[in-house]
């Protein structure tokens, strides 16, 4: 996203949502494990690109709406969607650390070890604080929405596609642990569908819809938004894929070893079975134990089989496809202009 587009303090927006959620009864203080989760609410909200809530306030701003004071806890619920998730897929994945720092359950498990438990119930008490911040936040989100001021029916249609989007992407996700079990290997279609599902819909259709039912858009433009979204979503997908193989772990907040260790079926892997490459990535992918020797093997296979190229050049077509798919919207030229700055930023896996 380019500075033009952080036009709200997202990151304050979402603090006050999330400072409504844990607010305490006028007659108690919270107790010690009430607060333990507050704070691993708040923590899972820190960093990131957030540019989910901006994604909102620039549809609403450049549609002419005139809703600013619902802007911010709408555009919070989904950053509130998004850590819900992100805490929830760290527990699928147990995944010990995000954005540079310990998860939720990498938190709830430091904690459990200093206190003198044994690794099973560390294992346990890790699972427990997880997925009950994650509940927590996902909870957030709904109250961010469902108490916006806006006209009732404003929100009630806010609500129908936050229910739409969360049941979209748990499906996602699961899809995706489904693929990475190896009993039967997904096709391309198959897991395009899978990140689809699981990122597009709710990281960026949802957002654009959003900002439009907020600016009391006609429903051919929130529903046209929504199929941009879901273009710039997938080519969003398609890059964060290359990027948890060849990303610079210090860069993306994440380990570059992850998704091979996991056995993900990326497009990534889908394609690399149809090459040379194959041989190399069947024999790690999917290895706990992967080594940073082995993962530059694979590496390089996935380039030399045209594997990564293949995934970039699909992302840029995508973005020209959603780029392409606003100028027919009749949108004005501001909106049009904005994203094609957006897709290009896409484009060089800055988003």
């Amino acid at each position: 996203m380019t500075g033009a587009d952080a036009a709200g303090p997202a990151d304050d927006w979402v603090r006050r949502a999330v400072d409504d959620q844990l607010a305490p009864p006028l007659d108690a203080a919270p107790g010690p494990d009430e607060a333990a989760l507050g704070r691993a609410l708040a923590d899972a909200t820190v960093g990131g690109k957030q540019f989910r809530p901006r994604l909102v306030e620039s549809v609403h701003r450049l549609l002419g709406g005139r809703r600013p004071d619902a802007v911010p806890p709408v555009a919070a619920a989904i950053e509130l969607l998004h850590t819900a998730f992100v805490v929830h897929d760290d527990v699928i994945d147990g995944d010990e650390t995000r954005r540079g720092r310990p998860s939720a359950p990498g938190t709830f498990r430091t904690h459990a070890e200093r206190a003198g438990a044994s690794p099973e119930a560390a294992d346990a008490y890790a699972l427990a604080g997880a997925v009950l911040t994650g509940d927590l936040a996902l909870a957030a989100a709904v109250r961010a929405v469902a108490t916006a001021p806006a006209p009732p029916a404003t929100v009630g249609r806010l609500l129908d596609l936050l229910d739409c989007a969360l049941r979209i992407s748990a499906a996602g996700e699961l899809a995706d642990v489904r693929f990475s079990m190896g009993l039967a290997e997904p096709s391309l279609a198959d897991v395009l569908t899978m990140e689809e599902h699981k990122t597009a819909v709710y990281s960026f259709e949802l957002p654009l819809q959003y900002g439009a039912v907020l600016a009391d858009a006609d429903e051919a433009v929130v529903l046209g938004l929504g199929r941009v979204g879901r273009q710039l979503g997938l080519a969003y997908q398609l890059l964060d894929d290359v990027q948890g193989v060849f990303g610079d772990p210090d860069r993306t907040g994440k380990s570059a070893l992850g998704d091979l260790r996991e056995g993900k079926r990326t497009p990534l892997v889908v394609h690399a079975r149809t090459t040379s490459a194959w041989p190399v990535v069947r024999r790690h992918l999917g290895d706990p134990d992967l080594t940073p020797d082995a993962a530059a093997e694979v590496r390089r296979a996935l380039e030399s089989g045209g594997s990564r190229a293949f995934v970039e050049d699909l992302a840029a077509g995508y973005v020209a496809a959603a780029t392409e798919q606003t100028a027919e919207l009749g949108l004005p030229a501001e909106l049009v202009a904005w994203v094609g700055d957006m897709s290009q930023n896409l484009t060089r896996g800055a988003a």
